[in-house]
């Protein structure tokens, strides 16, 4: 499925348990304890129990697709278990982006590659990545035009993005409110629509059906009450 819509808190719990069966729950406690002794992750908690079901997702979807020698970048990775998580499969060319200069402190600093700069504008190769991540990134700051130009710049032909996202069908405004200084969006159902339109423009393709239908509003946060949705697009 290329758009699939978080239903109820039940999936979370789910997920959390693939990925800790599949070996690669990196926000698992006893990981991050291992981690904080061999002195690789001071400070900020690795991974968010909320984003279980987005993690899995996209592990999942590259593990079932791509093969361990695949390149990943992921955008936003600060503080994210996405590429942790994929290191545990004994996945190895996997690069991360983000503005926050505290990078070094994320894991695996010998095997995973991490540069501070903005996502919408690297100075990245082109074709160079089987697949390019964002989990709840994009809704934050979001530019689509200079977004899926990037990405699909920086994707292979064939290649996926693979994004979570703020989302809830009916509009839900949130005008005058900033995280990490920027504005955000929670995505609707004709934000979606406009989304994989712009994508499209840029040779970015839904890989499968999409469904918009939302259950329970699992995520309350800044006072608005919404869900994720998960996107897969592939580049023609």
């Amino acid at each position: 499925m290329s758009m699939e819509v978080l239903q109820t808190r039940a999936e979370i719990v789910a997920a959390r348990g693939r990925l800790r069966k599949m070996g690669a729950d990196a926000a698992d406690p006893a990981f991050i304890a291992l981690l904080k002794r061999k002195k690789f992750w001071p400070g900020k908690a690795l991974g968010d129990q909320l984003k279980s079901w987005d993690v899995w997702k996209a592990v999942s979807f590259i593990r079932q697709n791509l093969a361990l020698n695949a390149a990943v970048l992921d955008l936003g990775v600060y503080s994210c278990e996405l590429l942790p998580a994929l290191h545990k499969l004994g996945y190895r060319s996997l690069t991360g982006v983000d503005l926050n200069p505290n990078l070094s402190a994320m894991p695996h600093q010998d095997d995973i590659r991490y540069l501070v700069g903005n996502f919408l504008e690297t100075t990245l190769p082109d074709g160079s990545y089987d697949a390019v991540t964002a989990i709840s990134v994009i809704e934050h700051g979001y530019q689509p035009e200079r977004l899926f130009s990037e990405v699909s710049r920086l994707l292979k032909p064939g290649g996926y993005f693979l994004a979570s996202i703020d989302y809830w069908s009916d509009k839900i405004d949130t005008t005058g409110i900033t995280v990490f200084g920027l504005d955000w969006l929670i995505f609707s159902r004709d934000d979606v629509d406009a989304l994989l339109h712009i994508a499209n423009s840029c040779g970015l393709e839904p890989v499968g059906t999409i469904s918009h239908a939302c259950g329970d509003a699992l995520i309350s946060w800044q006072k608005k009450n919404y869900t994720f949705a998960w996107i897969a697009l592939r580049k023609r």
